[in-house]
């Protein structure tokens, strides 16, 4: 047969034809990719002298699974399931054809890969690669197979687990759960798989009984179906809300299974079809899309990160130990400074803190613990001993002078092509940065709370903040696993300013005599995690309090501070750290505050408001115009100009519905006009700070949207 594809190289041992797919960077599904597979494996079938074929991948992948940039584009479902069903047809010739094959999984088996492999007779992986079917991340669901043939494999429970939530397993534990045969080393991987092969040419395996469409013995029975789906519905139900896979995949694996897996199959190719050509799929897919091409910045192409190896963290509290969390498993080698060896041990016993959850979940040993901080982690209160570090980070007291006299020091003391990096969250960089002989050398780096957790990192460009300085703190927020959305200074930066457009109508609304319960449901019902109260609470009000203010001073009138604001800020009530807020937390459950009760109540009298009733949508309405309008006004003033990045940040760093597509996405299919007429009603309600930006204002008569496709 032949030997040579443009994406296949053929090879053929003990009669056994090897395929090794090579279709770079990932073995990604392309269409040259499966007319290659198809012309192979159809002449292997048609060879005498090949009766087994063994499939195999390069590099850390498998297959990776169907080019997902094409499923965005979809918008005919019935021409989608039409080409679904032709390529369910090359899958099923896998699994019925008149030879056996024998799946050698190299690397990442994940989506369309896994569902191949689950085509083939045999599966041999090696150690401690992924094996899952992902789909349901990116608003899809398994379209191959993967519903019906992963159940009969290795049963509906675990099949159900990792359909529906989308987390992959070691290839160990796919041996135990009966997916994978066999766990080989990378260097015996083919000839295991070559050896199983003969396993089918001797007649010591049956092909026939091999074939996953003919394993029936984890089909449940009915009863015990029926309680499994029941169950899985209900907690797809109470996690699930706002998105669609999960229900789809559900009603796939519910209506399948049966003992006609073609009809079963028709019927999945059908549900995914649903979820392609829906908004959540497209926003979902969209979002994967642009966290990879996350700090990709023009400015920055081409240009060279310098390495970075050792890093100093300046400040050892709950951030300071957060950060150094994340660069102790970097496997970076680090130095904490502070002012006292109290604060030091304080801090180093705030930094164990960080890992007593994988430790819990037996993810990590104590011992490992103990080695990681002799080995990696040093102290000092001498910043003389940062003279050789390659990146410092600050996060110590929020006070400028403090911050400026450090960096002085340092500045004479490092390295001239050290980065100095501020974690600062309200004070500006361009102004602290202005202490330094090199500003270019500074750079924003702020991480959001738990720093160990939180996957946003917001990059500050200073208004002197040099290229290098800038694609080596992306390639480092890469290195400790961060997604990098680059904004410029100015007040808030982007993700508290963004935040605080998106709550802030909360008490305009209040102040206009709207419940207080009224509008946290609404933001509940919205997809945000919690309510503009709720989380004023978490972070303070007195802090919240106090940036609103500074906003007032940099930012001028808009900004005002609300009457209200001013009256609850005075009752003392700062939230959870004092007790009680907008809710009172001595009891079991969170209830209102009667405190910040009668002092709304008492302000809606002194000025003559009524209660008002509003509805969950007007509610909603109200408050994403002022955020979609905050935006509006950044992307004016160029904070960030990036629709994708903006998106990005607000699902990683506040928690905005992913299956919404981010505050801007949203906005363009509100429609940039309804947004427009609904800030003019808002103003003329109640005042400046909800006037239009002039580029609302110029789309909504242009017709433009933030995305331009």
């Amino acid at each position: 047969m032949k030997t040579d594809y443009q994406t296949i190289q053929v090879e053929i041992r003990d009669n056994v034809a090897v395929f090794t797919m090579n279709n770079p960077p990932v073995n990604q599904l392309s269409t040259q990719f499966r007319a290659d597979l198809a012309e192979a494996f159809g002449e292997a079938y048609g060879d005498e002298a090949v009766k087994a074929i063994v499939l195999t991948g390069t590099g850390k992948n498998f297959i990776a699974g169907a080019d997902i940039t094409e499923v965005q584009k979809v918008e005919n479902k019935d021409a989608l399931v039409a080409g679904m069903m032709e390529g369910m047809k090359f899958m099923n010739h896998i699994e019925t054809g008149p030879k056996a094959v024998v799946a050698a999984i190299n690397g990442n088996c994940l989506g369309g890969g896994l569902e191949i492999a689950m085509c083939c007779h045999y599966r041999v992986a090696v150690k401690g690669v992924n094996l899952g079917q992902p789909e349901v991340q990116i608003g899809l669901i398994p379209g191959a197979g993967g519903t019906q043939r992963l159940p009969r494999l290795i049963g509906l429970r675990y099949a159900l687990e990792m359909i529906t939530i989308g987390k992959p397993i070691k290839a160990e534990v796919a041996q135990q759960r009966g997916l994978v045969d066999e766990v080989a080393d990378p260097d015996s991987l083919v000839d295991a798989a070559v050896k199983a092969a003969g396993r089918f040419v001797s007649k010591e395996l049956n092909i026939r009984m091999r074939a996953t469409r003919n394993r029936h013995h984890w089909i449940p029975s009915a009863a015990e179906k029926k309680a499994m789906m029941d169950f899985t519905k209900a907690m797809t139900a109470a996690q699930a809300k706002g998105y669609i896979a999960p229900f789809k995949a559900v009603e796939a694996i519910d209506k399948g299974l049966s003992y006609d897996i073609d009809a079963d199959l028709k019927r999945e190719a059908d549900l995914f079809a649903d979820c392609a050509v829906s908004d959540v799929a497209k926003n979902l897919i969209g979002i994967f899309l642009n966290t990879r091409a996350a700090g990709r910045l023009p400015r920055i192409e081409g240009l060279e990160p310098a390495t970075i190896k050792k890093v100093a963290m300046l400040g050892g509290g709950v951030m300071g130990s957060g950060i150094i969390n994340l660069l102790l498993k970097g496997d970076f080698e680090t130095v904490l400074w502070d002012i006292t060896d109290a604060a030091l041990e304080k801090g180093v016993g705030s930094v164990r803190k960080t890992f007593e959850y994988p430790i819990k979940k037996k993810k990590m040993k104590p011992a490992d613990l103990e080695k990681m901080l002799e080995n990696q982690l040093t102290t000092t209160t001498v910043l003389e001993d940062l003279k050789d570090v390659d990146l410092i980070i600050e996060a110590v007291l929020e006070d400028m002078q403090v911050k400026q006299d450090i960096w002085k020091k340092l500045g004479g003391i490092c390295r001239p092509d050290v980065i100095f990096a501020t974690n600062t969250s309200a004070l500006p960089i361009t102004e602290m940065a202005a202490i330094l002989d090199d500003p270019g050398r500074m750079i924003g780096l702020h991480f959001f709370n738990p720093a160990h957790r939180m996957m946003l990192l917001e990059i500050i460009c200073a208004a002197k903040t040099s290229d290098q300085t800038l694609a080596t703190s992306v390639a480092f927020a890469r290195a400790i696993k961060k997604i990098p959305i680059v904004v410029n200074d100015g007040p808030g930066f982007y993700v508290s300013r963004q935040l605080g457009g998106l709550f802030g109508g909360a008490v305009y609304l209040s102040a206009d005599g709207v419940d207080g319960a009224t509008i946290e449901t609404a933001m509940l019902e919205f997809g945000m995690p919690m309510g503009p109260a709720t989380l004023a609470d978490l972070t303070g009000i007195d802090i919240n309090y106090h940036v609103n203010k500074t906003f007032e001073k940099r930012l001028g009138e808009r900004y005002k501070v609300h009457p209200l604001t001013e009256v609850i800020y005075q009752t003392g009530c700062y939230g959870r750290k004092t007790g009680a807020g907008y809710f009172d937390y001595s009891g079991g459950q969170p209830v209102p505050n009667p405190v910040v009760v009668d002092a709304v109540q008492k302000y809606l009298i002194d000025n003559n408001v009524s209660p008002k009733q509003m509805s969950p949508q007007a509610v909603i309405d109200a408050m994403l115009a002022l955020g979609i309008n905050e935006a509006a006004l950044m992307i004016e003033e160029g904070i960030c100009d990036r629709p994708q990045d903006m998106d990005l940040a607000m699902i990683y760093g506040t928690g905005f519905p992913p299956y919404r597509g981010g505050i801007l996405r949203y906005a363009d299919k509100w429609g940039i006009k309804n947004v427009y007429e609904q800030l003019v009603a808002l103003e003329a309600q109640y005042g400046l700070r909800f006037k239009p930006a002039d580029l609302i204002k110029e789309m909504a008569e242009s017709g433009k949207t933030f995305y331009q496709e």
